[in-house]
């Protein structure tokens, strides 16, 4: 069974960190991108960071660029997210999520098909 969990969310004060884990079972990270999403309230659900497989390659939303950072753990079949700096704005559900095709839409919730449950992340200013 594939599963995708995420941890690290919590409610933190503005100019403040959190680390993000997804910690992937089920499969290795042999599928195309792993990415963050995140969705406000009242928001659409919107890319954050993913990193491809193959190379490393690594992308971000322009709101979070210069603050977040994606790495992988591949012994550990984890991908994290360090938030830096945070916001009120950054203030969501954040998901993990998996493609496992090759896509364009890398950081469109639409290329991916495996799913975390999501974990909250509460920027207080």
């Amino acid at each position: 069974e594939v599963q995708l969990v995420e941890s690290g969310g919590g409610q933190v004060q503005a100019g403040g960190s959190l680390r993000l884990s997804c910690a992937a079972s089920g499969f290795t990270f042999d599928r195309y991108y792993i990415g963050w999403f995140r969705q406000g309230p009242g928001k659409e659900r919107e890319g954050v960071s993913c990193i491809k497989s193959s190379d490393g390659s690594t992308y971000y939303a322009d709101s979070v660029k210069g603050r977040f950072t994606i790495s992988r753990d591949n012994a550990k079949n984890t991908v994290y997210l360090q938030m830096n700096d945070l916001k009120s704005e950054d203030t969501a559900v954040y998901y993990c999520a998996a493609a496992s095709k090759p896509t364009t839409y890398y950081m469109h919730p639409e290329g991916y098909d495996e799913w975390g449950q999501g974990t909250q992340v509460t920027v207080s200013s």
